[in-house]
């Protein structure tokens, strides 16, 4: 994290009580009441500061505890405000609706199965979102597969896998945009170094579901046809609209920081709507802060295109800023450090540090349910044994990613595992064995942490160790 001193330095007992409650206040509240993370963050955060004021720790050194946490996440709100703006204005230049009729070009009844993980894949990169992904693209994909005959579990399996390589491999991604700021990796660098464990493992995945596809099989795909003609509907679909990809590319190859990158693509897509819909200003400032609102009369349709806009980041930039508060707390007041100086003797090689990486990802969302914190707490934790390892921090952001970002709709309790299970009408237990792309993230990264392929050293970022 954080240069944070401690101030006080618990005993083991008191340190795994303090874990415990935590866990289970945050686990419990998410879970079983349903509520939204920061409630039960924010509790927590009390209940750290209860803790202080027992061990006679200064109000003052606690509250520099959360603010010096908080602050090591400004760099990634900046990158959500911008996350925001590029959405809306990818938006109202056409290049999401666009990315999404390509996609849906590519359905046809046979090789199902394949092709509902192509398809979401396509439209989870272009939204960056794998729960909006799921909620339109996988609902209408679920109503064809009933149609058709084919399984609902392998189908959800498919959804959940492309949504997640989509939301996994997107800059307009939020857990991306967080794995690299917590970090301190630039955006496209740590999206190019996942692609070493996440290619092979969409590929593998794809040749999975191209054998479990049915060769043969009715053709009904009025769903996704009525989802086209609204697309069509919404005059947004032309060639010119992926310009702002292509910008997007050729600035990343660049090497232009991100935050550059994401400006000067809105303001192409800016441009270009503009020229093509005689925008006036007051509505353009309206769309970027609020969004856009979609009003095609389909649901399906409106659903997937009402989003944008700095507002829609402000869930995510609060959840962000009270988690690092939390982390900072967890730090000053000793806690996550007693903790791994009982392991750190156990984490001096390169293979253990990954592996250990991967596990307490996971771990978090399995204990709490929450993949924010499993990248938010794993991340702040693991930075100083990666220096002392000589490894790079993007091999710690892609572990970050492959162990929580991934993971997080495969657990039954979590926060997307329940949210799947309901939109989807497929168990999480059931489309589970079926999600391989999530299931093979976090095999591939420990394989490689255990090979050395593709690993970066400190003091060789551009030449990989094979």
């Amino acid at each position: 994290m954080f240069t944070i001193e401690p101030v006080h330095k618990p005993k083991m007992l008191e340190t795994l009580m303090m874990m415990t409650v935590i866990i289970a206040l945050i686990s419990i509240s998410i879970i079983k009441w349903e509520a939204v993370p920061h409630i039960p963050i924010l509790l927590s955060i009390f209940l750290l500061l209860l803790f202080g004021a027992i061990k006679r720790v200064s109000f003052k050194e606690l509250e520099r505890g959360m603010l010096v946490g908080a602050q090591s996440g400004l760099g990634a709100v900046f990158l959500f405000f911008m996350i925001g703006i590029l959405i809306s204005s990818w938006m109202i230049g056409g290049t999401i609706p666009t990315l999404m009729f390509l996609g849906f070009e590519l359905v046809k009844p046979q090789f199902f199965f394949s092709i509902a993980f192509l398809i979401t894949s396509i439209v989870g990169i272009a939204v960056g979102s794998s729960l909006t992904t799921a909620a339109t693209i996988g609902v209408a994909l679920i109503g064809v597969a009933e149609a058709l005959g084919v399984s609902l579990p392998i189908t959800a399996g498919a959804i959940v896998s492309g949504a997640f390589f989509g939301d996994k491999m997107s800059p307009l991604s939020d857990t991306t945009n967080l794995a690299s700021a917590i970090v301190k990796v630039d955006l496209f660098e740590h999206i190019k170094n996942m692609s070493w464990t996440t290619i092979p493992a969409f590929i593998l995945t794809f040749i999975i579901f191209l054998l479990l596809s049915p060769s043969e099989i009715s053709s009904n795909l009025s769903e996704l046809t009525s989802i086209k003609e609204g697309l069509e509907k919404t005059d947004l679909i032309h060639w010119y609209s992926l310009l702002p990809v292509i910008i997007l590319v050729f600035l990343t190859i660049k090497k232009l920081s991100s935050f550059v990158t994401l400006a000067l693509s809105s303001c192409v897509a800016i441009f270009i709507s503009f020229f093509d819909n005689q925008m006036d200003m007051s509505k353009l400032f309206s769309i970027l802060f609020n969004g856009y609102q979609s009003d095609t009369g389909l649901k399906a349709v409106d659903s997937l295109l009402t989003r944008g806009g700095i507002n829609s980041m402000m869930f995510t930039i609060a959840l962000v800023l009270l988690s690092l508060a939390l982390g900072g707390l967890l730090f000053k007041l000793g806690i996550i450090p007693v903790l791994f100086e009982k392991i750190s003797h156990r984490l001096k090689k390169v293979r253990t540090v990954i592996i250990a990486t991967v596990t307490s990802a996971i771990g978090i969302n399995v204990l709490i349910g929450e993949q924010y914190l499993s990248i938010l707490l794993t991340g702040e934790a693991f930075q100083d044994q990666y220096r002392k390892v000589g490894l790079h921090p993007k091999n710690l952001s892609r572990a970050l990613e492959d162990g929580g970002t991934v993971i997080n709709p495969l657990v039954p309790w979590s926060v997307c595992g329940i949210f799947l299970t309901d939109v989807l009408g497929v168990a999480t237990l059931s489309y589970l064995p079926f999600a391989f792309f999530c299931i093979l993230s976090p095999l591939l990264t420990i394989l490689f942490g255990v090979t050395g392929w593709t690993i970066t050293r400190i003091d060789s970022t551009v030449q990989e160790i094979k």
